[in-house]
Formats: C-alpha cells, structure tokens, sequence
C-alpha cells in the first residue's frame, strides 16, 4: 500500500500535525507521519527522528548530538532526503514548517522524482522560494499564519493543503507509454533553431524544450538521469558562458553531467554562448566595464563574450563532452550562434566566435560515437535545424 508522508517538526508542530493527519486519515491508503525535529517531540510519530538522523552518513549523533541549531538543521536535511530516497511506497509528500521545517523538508522533497505529489505549507512561502524549491514540481503554500498553534485562518489552509494532497493521490496523472520524450534547451535568441527541429520531430517524440537559464539545463539533466528522456538535442549551451563568466542565469559543474551518466544520444551546438547574462544595467560587474552591452529588456542585460572567454567556454565544454561514452555530435553554426550574431547585428564578431569554435575542433576526442560537424550555416537557418534532425536520427539504434 502506497503512503502519503507528512513530514513536520513533531516538537514544534505538533499541534498542526496532528490536524493534518486527521484529515489526511480519511482518504486511501495509510499516512506516514514523520518527525524530522531536532528535539523530544510532543506527538508520537510513525516514523521519529533518530531513525531519521540514521540515515545521514555520519550517523544520528552527526544530527542530534550538540547545541549548534543551524548545523543539526542541515544535517537533518540531509537524512531526510537520504530516508525519503531510500522508500519505495510514496504516494506524495506533505511538509509544514518555518524555516528549520521548510528547510529540512524541502531537501527531501527536491530529490524526489517529478510528478510525485509535493506541498509545502510555510511561513516562508510568499518570498524567495526558489532555495527551497530549486528545479523540483514541489508546491509552495503560504501558511499565512505562522505556524504556531492552531486558529481560525490555518486550519483553512491546512485543510485545503490536506484535500489538495488527497486529490493529487486519489486521481494520478496517467503514465501512457506514448512517444520516446526529448530534452531540448532553448533561449529566445535560439527560438527559430528549436521551434524547427521540434517541428520535425514532433510526431515521433515528445519534445520537451527547457528555457536555457540555469535551471532550465540542470531540469533538463535531472528527467535524463531519472530515466525520463531518451535523448538530447542541446542546441543551447549558453548557461555554461554564465558559468565561467559570472552570469547569473548559470550552469553547475555538473552540466552535461547525465549525458556521461546515461549514455543517451546527444546532439548539441554552441547556441548563444556570445553572450553572458545579467539584470538591469547598473548589476553589471565594475570588472566589466567597458565591455559590449545590449539591453534585452529592463531586467535584462547581455555582455558579450570575448575571443578569450570564448577560448575558454569551448575547452570546458569539450573536456565535459570527452567524459560521455555515448554518441554525441557536436554541431558548428560557423555563421552564427544567435539572432545577435549576424552580420550587423549587436553581437556579430567572427573573432570571437572562430575562438570558439578552434577551441571546441581542438579539444573534443573524436572517436567513432563523438563526432563534430562544422556547418556553414547560421544557427537559426532552417537547414542547420534539419542537420540537427539528421544527426540526432543516426545516433538511434
């Protein structure tokens, strides 16, 4: 029998979970209550803290041992998530908590696959979520009230978090085999480029396509190392320019990391990799002044990248590809990497760009399932997009 989790401070919270068990007691199957509180709870759990804390790979002293809050409340994070991955019966998780508590169960949450049922009733929920939430489908649900007992307003809120938890487990979205699924990346100097290729591919997979921004690529890597995707078409590796240039919407260290892993075929090019992001003008670093800027919008300025950056930005991607053992094929716009980069445009510098692509022809391994194509085609051109197309067909068996 599946288990919906509630997870919560049982010395702090008690009051609230004890409510929300009650109402989630009425739907199917059993409710877990788990304690991932620091200190002697005021309700017996199903599930206490210490058998939580064992679960950390330094054992439950390593989180319930000391006086040092901040550090207990990390640790417990960490095991939370260790416990929660390590269960095989969940229908969907349930947390409530402050700070400690939205920490400590956010963590969990965030390693659980997508489409499993997350929500989180915190007094943190109205603000920057996006530390607790990172590339995870957990919902955030204001409290309203702090969570500090129970009155009027809360139970509300608790109660609709309860029913919208039971509705979320008693109607499952439907897991149809359909088409194999694809993880592309796009940005809107790339669009024409993405919007074709998924035009030609649409009736044979289901083209999911991620906004290039940081998160975007790591959401995109986590479906693959979940199993989810059969394949890349990473025509947009901008987040790794933000990466080694300071950008703020970057990759991880860890981009094209689930390539390596999974051994999926990938077709990649260098899509917007001219430019380097940040907000409105004056967030621009003092280190860069001087350097060329285009205002995308008031929230959004672009730097572009030198020949040096440009240098750079291609080894790391090559030395990253060198570690994928499936087939890859990297694909060269020698005409151009984004709308910006065209003759007369913003960003159009064939120095640069010759930076990077020698940097790339030099650095990547060449071997029979890692190939590179330099194509004298611009990178929005309809042609290179049915390129990407034909080369993605001859990585399938």
């Amino acid at each position: 029998m599946r288990r919906i989790v509630l997870a919560g401070t049982a010395d702090t919270k008690a009051e609230e979970l004890a409510f929300l068990r009650g109402l989630l007691s009425g739907g199917p199957g059993a409710v877990c209550l788990v304690d991932v509180g620091t200190r002697a709870p005021a309700l017996l759990p199903d599930v206490s803290a210490r058998v939580v804390a064992a679960h950390h790979p330094s054992g439950a002293d390593a989180v319930l041992g000391g006086d040092d809050r901040g550090r207990a409340v990390s640790a417990m994070g960490l095991a939370f998530a260790r416990w929660l991955g390590a269960q095989t019966d969940i229908a969907g998780v349930i947390g409530i908590g402050g700070g400690g508590g939205t920490s400590i169960v956010t963590a969990g949450m965030r390693g659980l696959a997508y489409g499993i049922p997350k929500i989180m009733v915190s007094t943190l929920a109205s603000g920057d979520v996006g530390p607790y939430v990172g590339i995870s489908d957990l919902i955030m649900m204001p409290a309203v009230t702090d969570l500090a007992g129970l009155n009027r307003l809360n139970r509300v809120i608790l109660h609709n978090a309860a029913q919208a938890m039971l509705g979320m487990v008693q109607a499952p979205a439907p897991q149809g085999a359909g088409r194999p699924a694809l993880g592309l990346t796009m940005f809107g100097v790339t669009t024409p480029c993405v919007t074709a290729i998924t035009g030609l591919l649409r009736d044979r997979f289901d083209c999911m396509v991620f906004h290039a921004t940081g998160t975007g690529g790591r959401t995109m890597e986590k479906l693959a190392d979940s199993g989810l995707l059969a394949g890349f078409l990473d025509m947009t590796t901008t987040e790794v320019a933000d990466l080694l240039c300071g950008g703020v919407l970057p990759a991880t260290e860890d981009r094209f990391g689930a390539v390596a892993r999974t051994g999926l075929p990938w077709v990649g090019s260098l899509g917007a990799l001219d430019m380097v992001n940040f907000g409105a003008p004056d967030t621009v670093p003092a280190r860069y002044a001087g350097r060329l800027l285009y205002r995308h919008n008031p929230q959004v300025t672009l730097m572009r990248t030198t020949p040096e950056e440009c240098a750079q930005i291609g080894k790391w991607i090559a030395e990253r590809l060198n570690l994928c053992a499936g087939p890859v094929h990297l694909l060269i716009p020698e005409r151009g990497i984004s709308a910006l980069d065209v003759p007369g445009g913003a960003f159009h510098d064939p120095v640069a760009d010759a930076a990077l692509f020698s940097a790339v022809e030099r650095e990547l391994v060449r071997t029979a399932s890692r190939r590179l194509t330099r194509l004298p085609l611009h990178i929005n051109d309809p042609a290179f997009a049915a390129a990407a197309v034909a080369a993605f067909a001859e990585t399938l068996p």
